[in-house]
Formats: structure tokens, sequence, C-alpha cells
């Protein structure tokens, strides 16, 4: 199943949808004649109604009405989870050339983590597929990007083992971890540099686990006005999606709806020589096999 959250043009209410061949399907439209209680209309509603119900969607949504379908010219793109109910959760350093880059970079050691490292994006950051991402001048003048697969727990947890992990994952999205390289080392830590409003682009959709297949085995790009910025692979990853999962679990509860984006392949602005940065106007297409492509246009706001 190809999950999305969409609104019609004409209107601002957000609804769960499905990508078919033939369309999209309105998931709520599409079953709630058939179901009991209020049916689904959102993806985090989905999630918290369980596998069972998860289930039972799918087998719906094969032959809903004809009213309940659109096309893509109808629609409008939002983020999977407008708003997650939780920061997103980042891993940091979770490929070795992208940690020797940003190591020449910032003239320091190459160090391999010996366990994950953990960031969050505030939920304010989230933003969909193909929105503008706005940067404040006054904030930052050195805006990066990074391409990431990301993960999106379904059955929650806690003391979760890797070899149970992936029983846990609902499915797979994709995020850009737009940074703010200057605020990362003015205040010393990733938080505030990472979260600044619509630095987390996150879609076009969210694959099911079981169509999406090895989370290990897909390629992972992004490109700035056409250029191919990063072109790397999830089998590179130091921490698999398992092993995350495990680590991140021990004495802390996962819920339905808790979103990992799981570091970024080397390719980053911050290691280039010279650096650069993201400028008004530029066009960046975050690309993961089996998902799709997002396309995020800077704009500068104007003071």
């Amino acid at each position: 199943m190809r999950y999305l959250t969409f609104s019609l043009k004409s209107e601002s209410a957000t609804r769960l949808g499905v990508l078919t061949d033939d369309g999209i399907v309105d998931v709520r439209a599409a079953i709630e004649d058939r179901w009991p209680g209020d049916a689904p209309d959102s993806l985090l509603s989905l999630l918290r109604n369980g596998p069972d119900a998860w289930q039972r969607v799918a087998a719906l949504v094969g032959e809903p009405p004809a009213v309940s379908r659109y096309t893509l010219a109808e629609i409008r793109w939002h983020a999977p989870f407008p708003r997650p109910a939780k920061n997103v959760v980042c891993l940091g350093m979770n490929y070795a050339e992208h940690i020797r880059e940003a190591a020449g970079a910032m003239k320091r050691e190459v160090r391999i983590p010996t366990a994950p490292v953990y960031f969050t994006k505030a939920p304010t950051s989230v933003i969909g597929p193909f929105d503008d991402v706005r940067v404040d001048r006054s904030a930052t003048q050195q805006v990066d990007w990074e391409a990431e697969l990301a993960v999106v727990i379904g059955v929650g947890g806690r003391n979760i083992p890797r070899d149970r992990a992936l029983r846990h994952v609902f499915g797979y999205t994709i995020v850009n971890d737009v940074s703010a390289r200057d605020l990362q080392k003015q205040h010393l830590q990733f938080f505030k540099g990472k979260s600044l409003d619509t630095f987390c682009p996150m879609g076009p959709l969210v694959v099911t686990a079981d169509e999406f297949g090895d989370p290990q085995n897909k390629a992972v790009k992004l490109r700035i006005n056409g250029v191919t910025k990063q072109n790397g692979h999830t089998r590179d990853m130091i921490f698999p999606v398992e092993v995350i999962i495990e680590s991140f679990s021990k004495g802390l509860t996962l819920e339905p709806g808790d979103i990992f984006s799981t570091g970024t392949p080397d390719g980053v602005g911050m290691g280039r020589s010279p650096q650069e940065w993201l400028q008004d106007g530029d066009v960046m297409e975050t690309e993961i096999e089996g998902i799709g492509v997002m396309r995020n246009k800077v704009v500068d706001e104007k003071s």
C-alpha cells in the first residue's frame, strides 16, 4: 500500500489517501459505510487502530466507489504526518563517508561511532513534499541538504530485540533533513539548526513495509537544480534500521506514528570544497528508490 495525506485544491481539510494505478482513493469516503464506528481519516488514526485495521483498509479500498477517486491534478500533497505527534528522531553520523566529509570540513579526527547518534527535529519543522523551504536569513546563512530514508513505527513497544524490530515498522517515507550549519556550530548541538520552520520536508508517500521490502537495499539520491549531489545507498548505513529500533527502544517506549530519519550519505554541501549552501530559488529533488521524489524550492523570506 502507498499512503498519502492530501487535500483537494478547493479545500483546506486534509484526507487520508491511497495511491493506486487508477488514481487516489479517499480512504474514509471509500470505507466509511463498511467500517464499524469512525473510519480513519488520517495516517496517525489508522496506525493507532492497529494491524487488524490496516488489513481491513487494504481489503476495502480494493473496490472503492468511483466518488472516492481523484486524479493527481485535483489534489495538493501534504506531509504524510502534517504535524507529527512527537519530534522526528534523527540519526547523525550513520554513513561512514558522510562522517569523513564532515570531519574534513571541521578539521577533526574521523571517529566512527560505536552506538547510534540521536537528535530530533521539532514537529513544527515538517512541511509537504512539494512545499517551499522558507529560509529566514536573519537566523542562518549556511543552509544544507540531507537526503534520508525515514521509518514509520506502526506497532509500539519497549526493549524491542533486533530480530523482531522490523515487525514494528508500518512503512517508509523520505525526509530531507535540511540543516543550518552555522547554528549547529554556534550552539554546539544539532536541535536548533535542524528544527527551523520548514526544515523537514517529508513524503510524498508512506510505502508499507510489505511493499517496500528490504530497507537496506535502496538507493538514496538528491539533486540541486538538476545536478546530482548525493548518490548513496542504504546498505552503507553503519546502524541499519533494525539496530536503530533495538537501540532506541531500550528503556524507552515507542508508539505508533513515531518517525526515525536514518541518516544521510555523503555529498552534503558542508563537506564540499569549496562548501556549498542553498540559495534563494534553488530546487532540491530528494529521491529514494521505491518511494518517489520530493521537490522543494528554497525561498528566502523577505524581512
